[in-house]
């Protein structure tokens, strides 16, 4: 008994200040120190800057063996794709035609750049800081072109193209900079050491103020008004499809730190770009803060649960 305690405080010690950020987030919002102006600045301060400054120097400084893991990132991927296609064909059984695309990015899209990476670095240090930033930033392409496919078929205004599709991707500050965080750690760039003290000074702030913005977006009515199809979404989301591929995981071989890695970007919170997505393609913005909201929630019990039976088992 003493034993499972340990464990879970450990548990509890590393994970638990991520979403704390997260509330206080919410908390600074209703009190009104932060307000919607701040947020969306913050947001794109931590979008085009903060956030790529911390994913280039990370990926940079690591070895590019234990970076790149083709194995993992491959399988992430698929569970991803698989997620993607059986929400969709649920979703066809369960869902009404208009909230169907909203529905399925919900279920799929996780938000592994802010909460999955910030738990990957707060539990494995430099380590989940490197591959998981190769793992976020890799994902976005694949959360893009699902997202425009599935939104657009859906969608009564929105229409596109492969060409716009590829022209945002090649313009995403995230991609780019692990694209140039490989590179650098390829060649072996070396930056003089008063730069990486400055670097560190500046990307500090980066998880912190992310976290806190996405708090300071969720609404409290949102979560509230909840209905059936936001449930099943966050449900798939960060429950039974993380507990279908780690188990899957394990089974197959993956062990320690990748599976741990793999739980934690598979049962992160629907990623808040959802929501920006479903608002510019005319889609139902309230089923998808709705999603954000109740996923959110879930995720602390079903990650911080994982993460238990995963160091109580020694899986």
């Amino acid at each position: 008994m003493s034993a499972q305690v340990d464990v879970l405080s450990e548990i509890f010690t590393v994970s638990m200040p991520v979403f704390v950020m997260v509330i206080v987030g919410m908390v600074l919002k209703r009190v009104r120190l932060i307000d919607d102006a701040f947020i969306g600045t913050s947001s794109t301060l931590t979008f085009k800057a903060l956030m790529p400054a911390l994913l280039f120097f990370g990926i940079m400084q690591a070895d590019l063996h234990t970076a790149l893991q083709p194995k993992l990132i491959g399988y992430f991927y698929l569970a991803t794709l698989l997620t993607f296609a059986v929400s969709w064909l649920w979703s066809l059984k369960a869902v009404p035609t208009v909230q169907r695309g909203v529905y399925v990015q919900g279920a799929f899209r996780g938000n592994c750049g802010i909460v999955s990476l910030a738990l990957a670095t707060s539990l494995y240090g430099d380590y989940g800081l490197s591959i998981g930033g190769v793992m976020a930033g890799l994902v976005i392409i694949l959360f893009n072109v699902l997202s425009v496919i599935v939104l657009a078929i859906y969608s009564t205004s929105y229409q596109a193209d492969l060409r716009s599709v590829l022209r945002d991707m090649a313009r995403n500050p995230l991609i780019l900079s692990v694209l140039a965080g490989l590179v650098a750690s390829l060649v072996g760039l070396k930056l003089p050491a008063w730069l990486l003290v400055s670097v560190k000074y500046f990307t500090s702030m980066t998880l912190p103020l992310a976290l806190i913005c996405v708090g300071g977006s969720m609404s409290l009515t949102s979560f509230i008004d909840s209905g059936r199809v936001a449930f099943s979404a966050s449900l798939i989301k960060v429950l039974w499809s993380p507990l279908l591929f780690v188990a899957l995981a394990w089974a197959i071989g993956f062990r320690d730190k990748d599976l741990g890695m793999l739980l934690l970007f598979l049962a992160s919170p629907t990623a808040a770009a959802s929501y920006v997505m479903a608002r510019a393609t005319g889609s139902d913005a309230k089923l998808a803060a709705n999603i954000i909201a109740v996923s959110t929630a879930l995720s602390i019990v079903t990650i911080m649960g994982g993460l238990f039976l995963l160091q109580h088992f020694a899986l």
